[in-house]
């Protein structure tokens, strides 16, 4: 027997271990089971050069609860330790590694900053436990070694009479963690951070049915039929999937296998994905893993399941800020990686050269993924644009060269339902939608049905009208006028259609400019509101009397503001400001020009609400009173 002190120069650092990282004590079952783990890979690896002499055998690491004697075992069937090579990986190597890790990180007030904790190891088990045993046995003809540490620097190393190979690890959970002695709370964490452990884990048994059995039947004297029930065995429980598909060669999968994984990994998500892409690369950096679209809703809020990060098939977090690009994180799936330094804080991690590496990697991964989508199957991919374009709107955005690549298959579709490039749609629309200044003018609308007289007047002048109603298309549209300054974004309610693409031709108005002088204070006088410009315009008799229409400026910086544009903030709340166009060659402004007062005032109200109506700018007491005007002239 042997009795040491471990060597501290942090003094009580296991208190301080509990302390520090007591927000997130559970790690320890990860940090235990990745150490068998390594482990018994270790083991295989001996075994596969022949320096190991022995049998892998049915290698699993076993988890088990005594709640009578309070402990929780970690039990692997891997290399083991001698007793020399336990003085030197707990109370040396592993012991200094917890010190290191906490010298670094005990002054950190943002706590959360650390994610992983990977590198603290065999001691984030006096987080739980107030006593700890080590019983091992190496793979080498040894003796086997006890070694016990009660939560002070002081420990104790003996002989022991275990026989088969490998290390369990017993925890003597302590009275204020007494929760990890419940099989949903361990089984709970299996699930969270090992389901797809390299190794399978048993945790206790379960009852299925014997696949040697066939269960018999029997007929009465009636004919009537009875089957016995099937026969049930114990089988272990083995919690987890060692080979899920991101660890598999592409070429070794097929669709089924991607779609059998989406659902293990969200088993309550009732939609498919729309499509996956498989990463897998081994230079510069190790990285494999699965990305899935998912289909989202013009709601850019972050999905409730989000992209899981892995260690070497060990789940380390679901907050993938810095590893993957910010418009990426609305997909769903696995990325695992050895190459990312996980003990550290995330702004070390987002300056980091590796990671800011993978991240180029995989957004140049998606792209040319949805590149070859689009060229593959473009009517598919038309079919799935709707589901998808959010993603790739805000990728374009914020991703220079995203938008560099998806400029080539991003879609703008119609109202017809036609889909074109950037690149397609000005080529349709170069000789049409030129203006006499020479702008290249795209019409869109952002709401088909309450722009639909809008929409009307432009596809009967054979304007092409996109249907364009992201979120962030405001933000989109001034980007992709940034690259070319001949083109501009206007939606088709901005103005009346003849001033939204100017041309040489004018329409002469049936009013003369004393009768224009007369008549415009008369509206103004009636619609009596700050936030209407009365402008007058000769258009065709059979267009609307009275237009309202949101100058394009205007309109798009507030959609701006509302999302967030950069620049924006400041500005305060900008003022609905609209135009009402009047149709100087509209029969009713005629009528209203030659009536007496009363009557026009009747008339200008009932036709600005009108307008107003077709806005969706008509409510309350202005409704109402619209409501029982429209009546007193029915009757």
């Amino acid at each position: 027997m042997s009795k040491g002190n471990i060597n501290v120069s942090v003094e009580n650092i296991f208190p301080l271990i509990k302390k520090f990282l007591y927000s997130d004590h559970e790690i320890f079952l990860r940090e235990l089971i990745s150490n068998g783990t390594d482990a018994t890979t270790k083991l295989k690896h001996l075994i596969s050069i022949g320096e190991a002499k022995t049998e892998l055998g049915d290698a699993k690491i076993e988890i088990s609860i005594d709640k009578d004697a309070k402990t929780l075992t970690i039990k692997d069937q891997g290399l083991g330790m001698t007793a020399d090579e336990v003085e030197k990986y707990i109370n040396q190597i592993a012991f200094s590694g917890a010190e290191e890790f906490l010298d670094k990180y005990k002054d950190d007030k943002n706590e959360t900053g650390v994610i992983g904790h990977f590198g603290l190891g065999f001691y984030s088990a006096f987080m739980v436990a107030d006593k700890v045993e080590i019983k091992t046995k190496s793979f080498k003809d040894e003796p086997a070694a006890h070694w016990t540490c009660d939560g002070s620097p002081e420990y104790t190393l003996v002989e022991n009479d275990k026989t088969d190979r490998g290390t369990e690890i017993i925890l003597h959970i302590a009275e204020d963690s007494t929760e990890f002695l419940e099989e949903g709370k361990i089984r709970g964490l299996l699930t969270k951070y090992n389901r797809f452990n390299q190794v399978p884990i048993k945790f206790g048994t379960k009852k299925v049915n014997d696949p040697t059995h066939e269960p018999a039947t029997t007929k009465d004297k009636d004919g009537k039929e009875t089957t016995e029930p099937h026969r049930q065995i114990e089988v272990d429980d083995i919690i987890n999937n060692t080979s899920p598909a991101w660890t598999k060669a592409p070429a070794d999968l097929e669709a089924e296998d991607y779609t059998n994984f989406y659902r293990e990994l969200y088993p309550m998500q009732f939609e498919e994905s729309l499509f996956h892409i498989h990463l897998n690369v081994d230079y510069p950096f190790n990285l494999t893993g699965i990305l899935f679209f998912p289909k989202l809703t013009q709601n850019m809020d972050m999905q409730k399941d989000k992209i899981q990060l892995y260690q070497n098939q060990v789940f380390v977090t679901d907050n993938v800020e810095g590893i993957v690009p910010d418009f990426l994180q609305m997909l769903k799936g696995v990325i695992d990686s050895p190459d990312i330094p996980l003990n550290v804080s995330r702004s070390y991690l987002q300056a980091d050269g590796a990671v800011k590496k993978i991240s180029g990697y995989i957004t140049k991964k998606v792209a040319d993924k949805l590149s070859s989508l689009f060229k593959k199957d473009r009517e598919d991919f038309e079919k799935k644009w709707n589901d998808i374009k959010v993603i790739i709107e805000y990728g374009m955005l914020s991703e220079d060269k995203f938008f560099d690549k998806a400029k080539k298959f991003a879609l703008y579709p119609t109202v017809a339902d036609t889909f074109f490039t950037f690149d397609e749609l000005i080529e349709k629309t170069k000789d049409n939608q030129t203006d006499k200044e020479g702008n290249h003018v795209i019409l869109y609308a952002s709401n088909k049905e309450a722009q639909h007289s809008y929409i009307q007047e432009a596809t009967a002048k054979g304007y092409e009208v996109l249907v364009l109603d992201s979120p962030i298309i405001s933000h989109l549209m001034q980007k992709l006028e940034g690259g070319d300054a001949k083109v501009k974004f206007t939606r088709v309610d901005a103005d009346f259609i003849d001033n939204l693409i100017k041309k040489d031709e004018n329409v002469i108005s049936k009013l003369s400019d004393e009768e224009k002088e007369k008549l415009k204070p008369v509206i103004e006088s009636a619609v009596n509101s700050k936030s209407y410009t009365v402008q007058l315009e000769a258009m065709d008799s059979t267009s609307s009397p009275f237009i309202i229409t949101v100058p394009e400026f205007m309109r798009r910086m507030k959609e701006m503001q509302a999302s967030g544009g950069g620049g924006m903030m400041g500005m305060g709340n900008m003022p609905d400001m609209y135009n009402l166009v009047v149709n100087t060659n509209s029969p009713l402004v005629s009528e209203i020009l030659a009536a007496d007062e009363d009557k026009q005032k009747g008339l200008i109200s009932q036709a600005f609400d009108l307008a107003k109506l077709s806005q969706n700018l008509l409510h309350g007491e202005e409704l109402t009173n619209f409501i029982k005007r429209s009546y007193e002239l029915i009757k």
